[in-house]
């Protein structure tokens, strides 16, 4: 993957999502917050194949793939947009925030939520 420590931003993602809504945990159990754990890696490597063909249609359409998928499984959209933010927190906390790659992803962050807002009206 990349030179970012995508562990320890998907571990901050996943402590900021569970630490914000407890009732997740009761809802989806340990099983729950694992398949978080994993969806946060896949949301890190979806950015990083939008960064390396610099296509942001990649990151979108994941979204909204992910979307109707967590929908129909009880999630709600919120919930998606919620994470794509406490992702863009996890990045500015990183030194190296002013990286190219860094602020590619928060560009791709932001773009996805901006579509899923939309699908919520």
């Amino acid at each position: 993957m990349s030179s970012l420590p995508v562990n320890k931003i998907v571990e901050r993602v996943t402590e900021k999502i569970y630490e914000l809504e407890p009732s997740l945990l009761e809802k989806f159990g340990e099983r729950g917050k694992e398949r978080c754990h994993e969806d946060n890696h896949y949301h890190m490597k979806y950015l990083e194949t939008t960064y390396k063909l610099d296509n942001l249609k990649i990151f979108t359409d994941y979204a909204l793939w992910l979307n109707n998928l967590l929908t129909s499984r009880g999630m709600k959209t919120q919930h998606i947009i919620d994470n794509f933010n406490f992702i863009q927190e996890a990045l500015f906390e990183l030194d190296n925030y002013g990286d190219k790659q860094v602020q590619a992803y928060v560009t791709y962050l932001e773009e996805a939520n901006h579509i899923l807002k939309q699908q919520q009206l």
